[in-house]
């Protein structure tokens, strides 16, 4: 009866229950930013698999690689199973501690007989015993610790999960930035195929007496100035190949990466009106941050009850024998029963300032928690702006190469009747080749920029209505716009 009630009581637990804080999104019920040119969606489906989203087999077949062979995820996939280990380890606490033990022991004793001298004997005992030790968790301090494993647990995973986001995102930048150097590359060996026929026009006019030294002098300088560009460019196309490689886990050099990749990227899907803040709650960053925030606050409850009695049963039964036929014995059977109570007295003030440090720490774990989720709302519309600019640009960038590539068609075309002189042939030369570097290397910022925006909503989402609905991913009570 004593130990079902002690059991019975043993339910409670001491020391704050865990409730988020207030942080920045709690303000803002609709969050969204929404640039007019976008497209709408009235609700969000968050998949994980966001990089399919750029529908670009390239991607594809590196990312599967990445996630397969990347030594990051592997050793964070270890750091999950060593949490699950000290999760089984705090559960264990909270059960009674069963042990078996067997003994045969052989002794020799002396002594001095009362009849005169010294007389021994062996003394021989067999002994099996069954003990049953079991802490009573009165005030929920093993509760409270294994819940703060857990939470650790969630957020180890979660960390495993930001890490995934991250190298995914490493890859599509890669991928992005072996394309765009490629794509400049190729730019580059037009300019000197360009300035080569350019050469050979200035030389055949100078050979006729059209023109002066002076212009075959220029088209040499402007032939080997293209030239030069070459070698820097494949370098930085074999660093970004580097990289590329490392990231899938293969050594430098050792894989054969599609070439002109980046050539056809498709173009980006619009983003959807209305971003939710709702969404950043399936950012594994912050859900890790909170996870650890939980976990603080579970250790409070449990640096509390360390002030409070510990009562442990402890059970042993089993047979006690001096020959081992009989240590089976029903008549050598032995048994003893104990109830102790521990309790601190005088520690210094020791357990009071393991409060106060615990409670501390859950300050701390707050205070980052409302950081991160501040940050994430700057990221986002951070994203969200660099997207709708960067389109932008990007649309007058086109029509300045479309209008850049006419004027050198007819500077050339001039030059070649002798209407026009060199120094305007070399001019829309260079400005042709600036606009098309810039229209390159702004589609592979605006790239960047969704990669950004994915990481920065922990996801991706869908316009699909019915998919929406039918998985329910965002909760009710989130406005839309």
């Amino acid at each position: 009866m004593l130990s079902a009630a002690v059991l019975t009581v043993g339910g409670c637990m001491l020391g704050p229950d865990y409730t988020r804080p207030v942080t920045p999104v709690d303000g803002i019920e609709g969050y969204s930013t929404t640039p007019s040119q976008w497209t709408g969606a009235e609700k969000l489906d968050p998949s994980q698999t966001w990089w399919k989203s750029f529908k670009d087999p390239v991607i594809d077949k590196y990312v599967q690689k990445a996630l397969s062979n990347n030594f990051d995820l592997k050793a964070a996939a270890a750091r999950v199973l060593e949490a699950e280990a000290l999760l089984a380890q705090s559960h264990g606490r909270r059960l009674p501690d069963v042990q078996y033990s067997g003994v045969r022991s052989r002794s020799k004793i002396s002594f001095t007989s009362p009849f005169g001298g010294r007389e021994s004997f062996i003394n021989k005992t067999y002994a099996q015993d069954i003990s049953i030790n079991y802490m009573v968790d009165f005030f929920g301090k093993l509760k409270r610790l294994e819940r703060a494993s857990f939470a650790e647990l969630l957020a180890t995973e979660a960390n495993r999960t930001a890490l995934t986001h991250s190298i995914i995102a490493q890859v599509v930048r890669a991928r992005v930035r072996v394309a765009t150097q490629q794509r400049l590359l190729a730019t580059a060996q037009a300019n000197i195929k360009s300035r080569t026929n350019t050469l050979k026009v200035v030389e055949r006019r100078y050979k006729s007496g059209l023109t002066s030294p002076l212009d075959v002098y220029q088209a040499k300088e402007n032939l080997a100035t293209a030239k030069s560009l070459e070698p820097i460019l494949k370098e930085s196309l074999a660093l970004a190949q580097h990289s590329l490689e490392v990231l899938i886990g293969a050594a430098a050099g050792t894989t054969e990466i599609v070439p002109d990749t980046l050539a056809e990227l498709p173009e980006l899907t619009a983003v959807p009106v209305g971003i939710p803040a709702a969404l950043l709650d399936r950012r594994p960053d912050l859900r890790a941050s909170e996870f650890l925030l939980k976990a603080s606050n579970e250790r409070i409850g449990a640096s509390i009850a360390e002030m409070y009695p510990d009562m442990t049963l402890t059970g042993v039964g089993g047979y006690r024998a001096d020959s081992f036929k009989d240590v089976f014995d029903i008549e050598n059977q032995v048994f003893s029963f104990i109830m102790s109570i521990a309790a601190p007295i005088y520690k210094g003030g020791r357990l009071k300032a393991q409060v106060k440090a615990a409670k501390a720490r859950t300050e701390q774990a707050a205070a980052n928690y409302s950081g991160l989720v501040l940050k994430a709302l700057q990221e986002v519309e951070d994203s969200l702006s660099s997207q709708e600019y960067l389109a932008e640009s990007a649309l007058h960038q086109k029509e300045r190469l479309a209008e850049a590539l006419r004027g050198e068609k007819l500077a050339n075309e001039r030059y070649s009747q002798g209407l026009e002189i060199l120094l305007v042939v070399l001019d829309t030369e260079r400005r042709r080749r600036l606009a098309e570097d810039q229209y390159i290397l702004t589609k592979g910022l605006l790239y960047n920029a969704r990669i950004n925006l994915f990481l920065a909503l922990g996801g991706d989402w869908k316009t699909d209505q019915e998919t929406a609905d039918k998985e329910n991913v965002i909760g009710a009570g989130v406005n839309n716009e």
